[in-house]
């Protein structure tokens, strides 16, 4: 094993990762698997979650055990917990990473079922899973819990208020988690800026050719270049990184 294999090394470690069966969630899943782990991959749709864990068994020859769960709704969530302790023992990472930002016209028209659920999908599930699992964590001795929030929270627009205010409230949680369950287990964020996953289909680039001139990059992110950062925070690269943001957003601005 060279030195950037064994500094990224999660041989027969456990991730659970929320919003798992697509996106960023897909590819930091199928990731921790090509680094060596077992991973749960948690979503609503439980045939979703089916094909990319068989898909990343077929490619990994790791575990990789499907779950359909909705992370927005509190008393779902000892349920996956409970079944990813009967199938492994332990999980060592926790990334939150499901997540929702419902489009809207005017600010009235955000109602208040659309405003919750953003919250509790966003926001109070992360705290929850991060609740139940980082207690176990820190009896275990070690782990690390990941939160994916958006730079949408630092630089905030109109069309996605609720979506960027969930965002901010799970970056105020990582800083406090990470003092909680301190010294053994690590709490971050990892910050993507604009992806090109399945929901940039509903972005206007005809509208506005220039959607993303203002980042350094001037240019949205590809899938798998989440992978390198999300690595870095689930392994013991990452030793010394906690309460941090760490941003993969193209420099947004």
């Amino acid at each position: 094993m060279g030195y950037a294999d064994s500094l990224f090394d999660l041989t027969d470690r456990v991730v659970l990762v929320t919003g798992g069966s697509r996106g960023l969630g897909r590819e930091m899943a199928l990731a921790a698997a090509r680094c060596g782990a077992d991973v749960l991959i948690a979503s609503r749709k439980f045939e979703a979650c089916q094909a990319t864990a068989a898909a990343i068994e077929a490619a990994t020859g790791r575990c990789a055990m499907p779950y359909a769960v909705h992370v927005g709704r509190w008393d779902q969530l000892d349920g996956l917990v409970a079944a990813a302790y009967d199938r492994f023992g332990r999980v060592d990472v926790l990334v939150n990473n499901a997540g929702m930002s419902p489009v809207y016209g005017n600010q009235s028209e955000v109602t208040e079922k659309m405003f919750d659920a953003v919250v509790n999908l966003n926001l109070k599930g992360p705290f929850r899973l991060s609740a139940l699992i980082g207690e176990r964590m820190v009896a275990a001795g070690r782990g690390s819990i990941i939160n994916v929030s958006s730079h949408g929270s630092l630089r905030p627009h109109p069309s996605f208020i609720p979506y960027a205010a969930s965002k901010a409230g799970l970056n105020a949680m990582t800083e406090a988690l990470a003092q909680a369950f301190g010294p053994t287990v690590r709490v971050n964020t990892l910050m993507p800026g604009p992806f090109l996953t399945d929901i940039s289909t509903a972005w206007d680039f005809a509208e506005d050719a220039n959607l993303f001139g203002d980042a350094a990059l001037g240019r949205a992110g590809n899938p798998p270049e989440i992978v390198g950062a999300a690595l870095f925070l689930m392994s013991d690269a990452s030793s010394y990184t906690t309460g941090s943001i760490v941003r993969v957003d193209g420099g947004s601005v």
